[in-house]
């Protein structure tokens, strides 16, 4: 179902991937039990990170690592960004659907990129690949993009699902008719294995509490070795 090419082993070594689908899920654009679980983990955050100020945020290991990966490409790592709205600006973790907060949640309790895509839209195999600055697809806001050199890439039998540096695509976005969804994690090195793994089980946790009965077909986490 996952392939990792040779490229990819050879540029990033050290990187790894996680995979997470889930059948017969649901995606209701409120649930109380999503919501209670979203404003639990953002005074737990808060408390957990009460004396940081930017720079402290910066500090925090995880993030130094994504940072080190954007820096090549003069960026700034977009999930320090949204944990800095939360943490010094006291926002909300903001509304777009439950499987989408799920997955944000997530990212901000573990700090790791993750994207989310319909399953129904996906055509496989799915697999890695670090960008020649060739490669072009849809991004989710409708606009089209060609790759950065030496960025990481996840495409399907069609085209490209996401890059690090751009984001997710268009044509596999999650929709409030998704009922099989995958979730790909990007680990840029620095981030182990483990933290990948317990990531994608907080996704499962998340999902499951406002679609109980979903069913997990997949979690693994893929790495060059």
């Amino acid at each position: 179902m996952f392939t990792v090419s040779d490229v990819w082993k050879t540029a990033y070594p050290n990187a790894a991937v996680g995979i997470l689908t889930m059948h017969d899920v649901l995606n209701p654009e409120l649930h109380p039990a999503l919501d209670e679980r979203k404003k639990a983990l953002e005074t737990e955050l808060r408390s957990r990170y009460a004396r940081y100020d930017r720079n402290g945020i910066k500090a925090i290991p995880t993030i130094q690592a994504y940072n080190a990966y954007y820096k090549r490409f003069k960026k700034t790592y977009h999930v320090q960004l949204q944990l800095e709205s939360v943490l010094l600006k006291g926002k909300s973790i903001p509304r777009a659907g439950a499987l989408v907060e799920a997955m944000f949640m997530a990212e901000l309790e573990d700090m790791l990129l993750t994207a989310g895509h319909d399953l129904k839209a996906v055509q496989m195999p799915v697999g890695v690949d670090v960008a020649d600055g060739s490669e072009r697809y849809t991004r989710l806001n409708g606009q089209e993009q060609e790759l950065k050199p030496g960025d990481m890439f996840i495409s399907d039998a069609q085209s490209i699902l996401s890059s690090i540096i751009y984001g997710p695509d268009r044509r596999t976005q999650i929709t409030a008719e998704t009922r099989h969804v995958i979730f790909t994690v990007y680990a840029v090195p620095g981030v182990e294995k483990q933290a990948v793994r317990r990531h994608l089980e907080h996704i499962q946790t998340n999902v499951l509490l406002f679609a109980p009965a979903a069913q997990v077909a997949l979690l693994e986490v893929y790495g060059a070795a």
